[in-house]
């Protein structure tokens, strides 16, 4: 059977004019501005007094594959499929980036027939947000390095310069250069480099702010460096706070669009969750509870980085208290977590599939007996999986108690998730204890500690001498109460992307740490997770193309 493509089957949507759609959603039109005809942008400056009146429904995965288990596209038909219940909803997802939209794993728009459109937009330039936070990144650090040539009043090293430029593109050449190099009047040569956009502390600051007020508060923190005598050096000591705001103004506004069936959307914001904090702005996310009954979120990658950092991180700082939480599991990634070849996935296995399954059951007991929040295993089918399989799966889980609703909202749309909506509506009805899985008072070493028992599994941290020193130093300067935000590989709950499964008795070991002080955490990178991706052998920009009347045609 032939398939349409994600884009084939996003183009031949005929979508509703956005100002309907902000209709729908109960918004008063002097909130919004017009980005043509499908997209928009409201004032949530207008929206202050209003209170949340919405439940928040989190949508997190298993430990994926490469091309990902679909937890967008599960938050998408979630959502139309709790709109054909009658329920008032709103989903609130990420911004994609051109890296993986150029690279391997794709955009982040959803797939199948639970998608967000205009999805050719939503993909590439949408209404320029990424831009706006890479040009905010790229002034701090112009007007860093032209401050040390201007004669230098901070007294800044440029040996201890910890702010990197950034641009929205997998380019491992930029991983580190020389800059400043040639004639005097080039600047002062020294070591630099650049990380892809998303992993920037400033899209972390904008999709943590509350307010224009408080994202300048959180600019004015940023730690460019430190002097000679070891002194953090910040953007509000550069001056370079008021200009970097000018640029985020209007980027700061979240961006509404429709799913295929109509649902309002907002997508707005993309920090990556393996090297940043993984969720949409806490701006979005607010203004969706405020406007809905039912909001649908998701955070990247696996539960075990993209759900912590939304409730150890996102919730914490926002005041934020999930509903229910949907864990998306498929067949395909427990049968590589039982051992099962990737070019084999697509072949029914049972053994290696009950294998693989401990993988699942570790992050389900993570959020339930951790964050104390009530869960369901949503099964997001593939067209290669097997009604044997299927049932495997259900079996086992409700065996172990766990309720497991089969989705197929990649093939149906709304109507493939209406069991799943329902389920979610009635775990939202029941009370939770949600809490942290730490206490931010706690050391630096202690939370990540405290992480890798208790939510990865594992025995224990070691940290490098350069990982020890950077932590004393914070320590030292009184940013060791912040919570702390992992970079870890987000193929394993361990920091080794080859232990697959549910893995026992590893010890993780923390390369290197930064302060990251406007966002308001701590970064700690492990194993070989890099803050700037490359290109496959063969990227997915090779198959994309436009024709002469404008049709985009191989995205996807």
């Amino acid at each position: 059977m032939a398939y349409l493509s994600d884009i084939e089957i996003a183009q031949n949507c005929v979508m509703k004019p956005i100002v309907d759609i902000v209709k729908s959603a109960g918004i008063d039109e002097e909130t919004v501005e017009l980005y043509g005809k499908y997209k928009a942008k409201i004032d949530f400056t207008k929206l202050k007094d209003k209170k949340r009146r919405g439940k928040l429904i989190l949508v997190t995965a298993i430990t994926p594959t490469p091309a990902g288990e679909g937890k967008t596209t599960t938050t998408i038909g979630l959502a139309d499929g709790m709109k054909q219940i009658g329920k008032s909803v709103l989903v609130a997802i990420r911004e994609p980036s051109l890296g993986p939209v150029f690279g391997v794993k794709g955009g982040a728009a959803g797939g199948g027939y639970a998608q967000v459109v205009p999805m050719e937009d939503i993909n590439l330039h949408f209404t320029g947000d990424l831009h706006a936070i890479g040009a905010a990144n790229n002034l701090l650090a112009a007007m860093l390095d032209n401050h040390i040539y201007q004669g230098n009043q901070l007294n800044i090293n440029p040996k201890a310069i910890t702010w990197r430029r950034c641009v929205d593109m997998n380019d491992r050449q930029l991983r580190l250069v020389v800059d400043g190099m040639g004639k005097k009047t080039n600047g002062v040569p020294r070591r630099d480099g650049f990380d892809i956009t998303v992993a920037s502390e400033i899209m972390a600051i904008f999709c943590l702010a509350s307010s224009i007020e408080d994202l300048k508060e959180r600019l004015s923190k940023i730690v460019v460096g430190y002097t000679y005598d070891d002194q953090p050096v910040t953007a509000g000591q550069l001056g370079a706070v008021g200009a970097m705001a000018a640029l985020l103004k209007d980027a700061l506004k979240p961006n509404l669009v429709q799913t295929l069936e109509g649902t309002p959307a907002f997508v707005h914001g993309g920090p990556f969750a393996n090297i940043a904090h993984g969720c949409n702005s806490v701006i979005a996310t607010d203004t969706a509870l405020k406007l809905s009954d039912y909001v649908i979120t998701e955070a990247g990658f696996g539960a075990d980085l993209g759900a912590e950092k939304f409730l150890d991180i996102k919730c914490r700082m926002a005041g934020l208290k999930p509903n229910a939480v949907v864990m998306v599991a498929t067949v395909r990634a427990l049968k590589m977590h039982g051992g099962l070849a990737k070019d084999q996935l697509g072949v029914e296995d049972l053994v290696a599939l009950e294998k693989g399954l401990p993988n699942l059951l570790r992050h389900v007991k993570n959020i339930t007996s951790v964050y104390k929040l009530p869960c369901v295993v949503a099964v997001n089918r593939f067209p290669t999986d097997t009604d044997k399989e299927i049932e495997l799966v259900i079996q086992k889980c409700k065996e172990l108690g766990v309720n497991t609703v089969l989705s197929t909202v990649w093939a149906e749309g709304g109507k493939g998730a209406l069991d799943l909506a329902r389920e979610v509506v009635e775990l939202c009805d029941k009370e939770n204890d949600f809490t942290f899985s730490y206490d931010e008072k706690d050391s630096i070493e202690n939370k990540i500690d405290t992480i890798v028992k208790r939510i990865y599994g594992g025995v224990g941290v070691s940290f490098t001498k350069e990982a020890k020193a950077e932590i004393d130093r914070l320590t030292r300067l009184g940013y060791d109460k912040l919570p702390v935000c992992v970079a870890k590989t987000q193929y394993s709950f361990s920091d080794n992307p080859t232990l697959l499964g549910a893995p026992e008795g590893f010890t993780v070991t923390v390369k290197k740490a930064k302060i990251s002080a406007g966002a308001g955490f701590v970064v700690v990178q492990t194993g070989d997770i890099m803050t700037m991706p490359g290109l496959p052998k063969v990227p997915s920009a090779l198959k994309i193309d436009v024709d002469e009347n404008g049709k985009i045609t191989g995205l996807f």
